[in-house]
């Protein structure tokens, strides 16, 4: 080997190092999940960068297939899904829309987690760095008929902290987990939804 060389070939394992450790810790907190609980908060910033909505609620994970976001303010919406469908239920309009699990819109943060998705197979994923224990990793879908642009994910000491979502509309969605529990003993009937009666379901295709 010339000793010229010797730079370059160090500057590309390095690089290949950085990119590649977040991208471990990421499939290593997934190869580690069953389950998961946790509490969340969720604000959604427009293509101007202004924050147009926030809310909070609860999140459960059962891989594969089923996770449950509660959301209980500002206004209470419920999104499960039941391992083939996604359930958007929204009490105060008593409206239901259904759709079917790799189609639901907004659901992409939890598709992640929840199993029914190979990551290399459905995304192109790289490693942002890491610092301090905190470790990025970025996801851009292969397809572009997917309804997000790119998927953010934090991690902190190989521990999921939060995700963000950038749409093909220019809005980002960013939501950040608070006491997370891995692996929790969780009812099953957390990801089984049945309309209650005078309620309107839509199927969306």
């Amino acid at each position: 080997m010339k000793l010229s060389s010797f730079p370059v070939i160090f500057l590309w394992w390095w690089a290949t190092a950085v990119t590649a450790a977040p991208v471990d810790a990421l499939d290593g907190f997934l190869s580690r999940v069953k389950t998961l609980a946790a509490d969340f908060e969720q604000e959604v910033i427009d293509e101007h960068g202004s924050v147009g909505q926030r809310s909070e609620g609860r999140f459960y994970l059962a891989r594969p297939g089923r996770f449950r976001w509660e959301y209980r303010k500002p206004y209470r919406q419920w999104v499960i899904a039941d391992g083939s469908k996604v359930w958007f239920y929204d009490p105060d309009l008593e409206q239901v829309t259904v759709r079917p699990l790799d189609e639901a819109l907004g659901s992409a943060p939890a598709l992640l987690l929840s199993g029914q998705v190979r990551l290399q197979a459905r995304f192109r994923v790289v490693g942002q760095g890491s610092e301090d224990g905190r470790a990025w990793v970025t996801l851009r879908p292969r397809s572009e008929n997917d309804v997000f642009r790119r998927l953010r994910v934090e991690l902190q000491q190989g521990v999921l902290q939060s995700m963000e979502l950038a749409d093909n509309f220019g809005q980002l969605t960013r939501i950040r987990f608070r006491r997370l529990e891995i692996n929790p003993r969780l009812d099953p009937e957390l990801f089984r939804f049945s309309p209650p009666p005078g309620v309107d379901v839509f199927e969306g295709r």
